[in-house]
Order: structure tokens, then sequence, then C-alpha cells
């Protein structure tokens, strides 16, 4: 008999996946169905996504991770994973812009996170579906003392993932099924087939989101757009990480700090040198210097310590000025 198995939120969690297809005996004419949260988090997003889109016979609904790749919302975890996917990335999201927000078969219906009870599925908001933080609040202002699956009465089993329910998954009459039970976070990876109503789980083998968060944390700073934040934004950026850092992040940050304040610390340099190359130069050859807009103010005395810092607001401007200047400049930490 045909199957559908529908797998909980995977995060990523390739090998537990891989365990549990095995442990449910999978056959290639059984329908997988993911309730959608396939990357972020775990070791390997790019090979779950791939084993979906290679297998026949399988689903994945979106998620709310999902659509924040879709949409270019990049928290910690969405950066990492774009690190992890590599040159893949791109073509990652692309499929994923094509995955459906709800599933529907004769045995089940399967969405991300949550529904209206009462409102058919295809006229079901798409923040609800997939567990934005748009769509929890407004679960959560028509429901404001319950679960939106508190008020699910249809025969039809409901079948969801998004909220971890802890190491067992929810079940409630065979009609109310939440699969999340936090692979990612050392919990399981938990499968439902139908229509057996039969219940197949494999213990993860780590706690992967701990690792992963702390593994990449490194080359997601070195990620980040040091040149174009403004002196107070790199500060803020070097003080929100400095102290969850491990031993050779903080170094990195302390490196990175120190460039920044060696750069500062040419502010006055640069005075002086826009100063002495607008009095050396004349007027046809200020106008084709690269520095050009501080010269003129040099030559027009309206150039000092105080107007300069209101210009050279960020690393990137003040490596420029200093550049067409012909000045040295701190390189920036590999």
């Amino acid at each position: 008999m045909r199957r559908t198995v529908i797998i909980g939120d995977i995060h990523g969690c390739f090998d537990e996946l891989v365990g549990l297809l095995e442990k449910v005996e999978l056959a290639e004419d059984d329908l997988l169905v993911s309730v959608g949260d396939l990357v972020d988090r775990g070791p390997k997003p790019l090979d779950v996504v791939n084993l979906f889109r290679g297998r026949p016979n399988s689903v994945a609904v979106m998620g709310n991770h999902e659509r924040k790749h879709v949409r270019g919302i990049y928290s910690y975890a969405q950066e990492i994973t774009r690190l992890q996917a590599g040159d893949g990335y791109a073509d990652m999201v692309e499929w994923m812009r094509t995955l459906p927000y709800y599933f529907e078969n004769d045995h089940v219906r399967v969405v991300h996170a949550g529904l209206v009870p009462g409102i058919p599925l295809a006229d079901q908001r798409e923040e609800i579906l997939c567990g934005s933080t748009r769509g929890e609040r407004e679960l959560q202002t028509l429901f404001p003392d319950s679960f939106w699956h508190d008020h699910y009465t249809d025969a039809k089993p409901i079948v969801f993932g998004h909220h971890v329910t802890g190491p067992e998954p929810l079940i409630r009459d065979n009609r109310i099924l939440g699969l999340d039970t936090g692979a990612c976070h050392g919990g399981v990876l938990t499968a439902l087939s139908l229509p057996d109503f039969m219940i197949h789980s494999v213990p993860a083998r780590a706690d992967h989101w701990s690792q992963v968060r702390d593994q990449w944390q490194l080359p997601v700073l070195k990620t980040k757009p040091w040149h174009d934040y403004t002196w107070p934004e790199l500060a803020r950026e070097i003080t929100r990480f400095s102290p969850t850092s491990d031993a050779p992040t903080t170094a990195w940050l302390t490196a990175v700090e120190q460039w920044s304040t060696d750069l500062r610390s040419m502010l006055p340099a640069l005075v002086t040198a826009a100063h002495t190359t607008a009095t050396r130069l004349d007027t046809d050859r200020l106008q084709q210097h690269p520095a050009a807009p501080y010269l003129f103010q040099a030559r027009r005395n309206r150039l000092d310590l105080s107007s300069l810092t209101e210009q050279c607001t960020t690393p990137r401007k003040t490596i420029a000025l200093a550049t067409a200047l012909q000045l040295n400049v701190p390189e920036f930490p590999r």
C-alpha cells in the first residue's frame, strides 16, 4: 500500500533524516512530505534540500525559515545557511520560491505552523500557514488563551511543525499532530506514516544548533560589512558579539577593533595631508584629484579635524581619502 510519510522540522539534520527514512523503510512509491523548515540551524541544509528536490514523490511545504530566505530576511541562522550552501545557495532559494504553503490529500492536511479553523486552506493567510512573526501575532490575537488547534474540529487530520512539542510529538485524537520534536536542538526527528498512523523517530546525533552556531560564528562575522558600518555601528557590533565568542573569534574582533582605532587615529594626518596637497597643486590639478572636495575645503580653510570627522563616518570613506592622499592604511584583519 502506498503510504504518506510526513517528517517534522528537519532544520538541516541530514544524517538524522537518512536514518529516519531507513527506519520507516520508505518505498519508492511512498509519498514523502515535509512540514517545512528544511534548513537553518543544522549542519547539512543543502543536502536536505537536495534530497527532497531529487526524490520523486516528495513534497515540502513552506516553513517560516524557507520564507526568510525567499524574502531575503537574514538573521544569524540564515547567514550561516547561506555560507553552508556556498555556490548552491541561489539555486536552493529559487527552488524554495516554488514551495506550496500547504498540502492536502485524501488522508491528511499539512501546514508548517497553523491555520484558522473553519477557513478553507486555499483562503488561509500565508503568514499564518508558515508561522511568520506577523502570522504568529495574528493567531495570538484570535486565540489569546488557547492554541489554534484547540479549535480545529474537522475530521481530516491536520499535521504541523514549527513549535517544539518536546521529545514526543503532540497527538490528539489522531486528528491533531505536531511533529516538531527539536531535532536540531538535540531532540529527536519524528515521522508520521499514513494511513496506518504509525509514529517513527530517531534521536539527534548532537545539539546541532549549538555546535553550528559556534562553528560558523567567525565565518559569518567576516562577511559583515565592516567597511561600511558607521563608527558607532562598528563599535556596537564588536560589543554585541565579543561576550559570546570563542577565543579565535574574540581575537579577530579585537583585531577589528584595533583596525578601527588605527583608522580613526589617521584623521589628523589626513587633515594635514589635505592642506599640504591643496597648497601644492594648482586649480586644474586640484579639480582632477580624487580627493578634490576635501582639497577645496582645505584651500578655503574649511577643513579641520572636526569637519573631517563629520565627513569620514565609515572606514570605507576614511580609507578612500587616505588612498587618494597616498597615505598607508592599516590592513583589515583576515
